[in-house]
């Protein structure tokens, strides 16, 4: 089979001279195989990791390295004094062609590139790629040819690896960051970037502490293991927070790990660890929704059932507070309306004031847990200051959320001033309607070890009170 492609790649600056080449004496010429220099030439060309031979300028083959005895099975004992390749290395219909291809870089400059179909020892066909540049004699004339060339298949991998590591760093749809043993990014493509909120030539050899506000003792973990036992069987999901220029964003990572050992080296040399990641942040955001809201609706259905078995609709109220609690909040406290109103109930409507709150059921506070219970002295009402968030719920006719000032007011003393458990740092009021009335304001609270409340937290609470007023407007009328 005749050669399948042909290019010429020019190669900036003059020949190679016939020392750069390491192969070819003058035409007709035996090359010297004695001495220090000889020895040297020698083991550099057996230590090639690409076969090679050299002709000399009248075709004659001159060197022939150990690779080019593992590709083709000719040793140089059997190669090195032969014309060409015909008879042997070739076939005949093939052999002209390949060697006129090959003296043909003679007469221009650079190298050239040629695939030929060559023969091995044991009459077996192989494909090789050549590279091949002539080689010029101490009078500056050309006086030969060197040719490197390898398997194409072998040749084909090493291109793909190199065409995949390029579109990895260049487009592809996940982050991919090389990490040093000192873990520090080397490479980091444009996706990963852009994730860690910087640019791509910034972020190198910055320490991943630079890069992220929280979740860097996690990530330094996981790659302090890829180094020392190699990497997880499986993803990993990484919760991080991000500096941005926008602030600070909380982003979760699938992360896959490889460890990145030298294949030079008689033993694994780690290199570092090649990191992998997707922002999945979105998705995992929505399955968190969806499976709190598949639990409270449990909630809601599993209260539903028990408080229809009370026969007292105040303990149907506080079973109501008692399956929201669970997951939502720390602790919950109803207060109700009391005062003269045009019936003579406790409940008023919104356009009566002054609103008198009294303190009706509380859950255990100080580190206590249960049930939430009645207050024993009831009737009292509670003190609370004008622009109270259960005041304003009152107005309002609605939710109302408050957190402690970050910094400012220990949490202690916020929620003292307001007459709340001591360990409260996030409240949400909700007011408490049936048939038109105020009946009064549920307070759920939560310690400084949960998030703040959220609009859809007081959707639930709103979904939960409304239940509860129902109960609390029939205990009101059955003792009446």
């Amino acid at each position: 089979m005749s050669a399948s492609r042909s290019e010429t790649t020019n190669a900036p600056g003059p020949d190679e001279p016939d020392s750069a080449s390491g192969s070819g004496p003058d035409a007709g010429s035996e090359p010297e195989r004695d001495g220090p220099g000889a020895d040297l030439l020698a083991a550099l060309l057996d230590g090639m990791d690409a076969a090679l031979c050299a002709f000399d300028a009248d075709g004659v083959i001159t060197h022939w390295n150990r690779e080019a005895e593992r590709v083709l099975g000719w040793s140089a004992e059997e190669a090195v004094g032969r014309h060409g390749f015909a008879g042997w290395a070739a076939r005949s219909a093939d052999a002209d062609d390949v060697q006129a291809r090959l003296m043909a870089v003679m007469d221009i400059p650079g190298r050239q590139v040629d695939e030929f179909a060559l023969l091995r020892k044991d009459g077996g066909r192989v494909l090789v790629r050549t590279q091949s540049a002539r080689v010029r004699g101490t009078d500056g004339k050309a006086a030969g040819v060197y040719s490197a060339f390898s398997e194409v298949h072998a040749q084909i991998d090493l291109e793909r690896t190199i065409a995949l590591s390029e579109a990895l760093f260049e487009g592809a749809s996940w982050g991919v960051v090389l990490v040093d043993v000192d873990l520090r990014p080397t490479v980091v493509n444009g996706y990963a970037a852009r994730a860690l909120g910087s640019g791509r030539t910034s972020v190198l050899g910055r320490p991943l502490g630079e890069l992220l506000v929280r979740g860097v003792e996690e990530l330094e973990a996981a790659l302090h293991h890829v180094l020392a036992e190699g990497p997880p069987r499986a993803p990993a999901e990484l919760w991080v927070t991000v500096r941005t220029g926008d602030g600070e964003q909380r982003r979760c990572w699938r992360s896959g790990f490889l460890q990145l050992a030298s294949p030079l080296a008689e033993e694994p040399v780690p290199l570092g660890v090649g990191w992998m990641f997707q922002d999945v942040t979105d998705i995992k955001l929505a399955a968190q929704d969806a499976d709190r809201l598949r639990f409270r609706s449990s909630q809601l259905h599993r209260a539903g059932r028990a408080a229809a078995e009370c026969e007292d609709p105040m303990e149907a109220a506080t079973v109501y507070l008692d399956f929201a609690l669970a997951g939502f909040a720390d602790h919950a406290l109803i207060d109700l309306v009391v005062g003269e109103g045009p019936t003579g109930s406790f409940a008023v409507s919104a356009a009566e004031a002054p609103v008198r709150l009294v303190r009706a059921v509380a859950t255990p506070s100080g580190g206590g847990s249960g049930p939430s219970m009645p207050v024993e002295a009831g009737g009292i009402p509670v003190r609370y200051a004008p622009g109270h968030p259960a005041l304003q719920a009152m107005d309002r006719i609605g939710s109302v959320r408050a957190s402690a000032p970050s910094g400012g007011v220990p949490s202690s003393t916020w929620a003292a001033s307001r007459q709340w458990p001591p360990d409260a740092v996030h409240a949400l009021c909700t007011v408490l309607r049936c048939r038109g009335r105020s009946l009064g304001v549920v307070t759920f609270l939560r310690g400084a070890s949960r998030v703040a409340f959220e609009r859809p937290d007081a959707v639930y609470a709103e979904d939960v009170t409304v239940r509860m007023a129902a109960s609390l407007d029939l205990s009101r009328t059955l003792s009446d």
